[in-house]
């Protein structure tokens, strides 16, 4: 257990920090879920239009370091085609 000052403020930030992105990860997850629904469901104009509101989300994510950049790449490349393979 951490019996410093500042290694007992260090796991309260953590704390917090871990909260935060998390919260940031599962909106992502849902912006995602929103653009695979659409895609079940054939609606291309619905499908293209998450994925037209996806595609900042996964931005945010990366710059706030909750998602690597490639991760972030390749989940749009594959939903993007999907969408194109919908056609």
């Amino acid at each position: 257990m951490a019996n410093t000052p500042q290694a007992k403020k260090r796991i309260r930030r953590n704390d917090r920090r871990a909260e935060i992105n998390g919260d940031r990860v599962g909106r992502i997850r849902t912006f995602i879920k929103k653009v695979e629904s659409a895609l079940a469901s054939g609606d291309k104009t619905a499908a293209a239009a998450a994925l037209h509101a996806v595609q900042p989300e996964l931005q945010r994510g990366v710059s706030k370091g909750v998602l690597h950049k490639n991760t972030a790449s390749r989940k749009f490349a594959r939903l993007t085609k999907r969408l194109g393979a919908l056609a």
